[in-house]
């Protein structure tokens, strides 16, 4: 009897990335919120990464105005796209960045 296949963590968040494209904004925002954090920089990338893999890198890449290479380049783990890069990704993908102030615990600078 076959056991059933094994499924990765990615390949699993693809997936609903493609079943629920709007889930994108929440999935975005939340790894934006960790930037900070150890480790934080390469969750944004995988984050974009799952994106663009959801909505087919090639139409990404197209989109983005960047060759396909490039964008498995700039959203790798050793990736480190320029904030032209980063913001043609973003758009091509559907999504912009927002800036918020950031919540203080300093009563003073709330």
């Amino acid at each position: 009897m076959n056991s059933p296949r094994d499924v990765s963590y990615e390949e699993t968040v693809v997936a609903m990335l493609k079943a629920d494209p709007d889930m994108a904004d929440a999935y975005m925002a939340a790894a934006l919120e960790e930037a900070y954090l150890p480790g934080g920089q390469l969750g944004v990338l995988a984050a974009l990464r799952h994106i663009a893999e959801a909505q087919g890198m090639a139409a990404v890449a197209e989109r983005a105005g960047m060759p396909r290479e490039s964008l498995y380049r700039a959203l790798s783990p050793m990736g480190n796209p320029t904030i032209k890069t980063l913001l043609a990704i973003l758009a091509a993908a559907g999504l912009q960045l927002a800036v918020t102030r950031q919540h203080s615990a300093d009563p003073a600078r709330a």
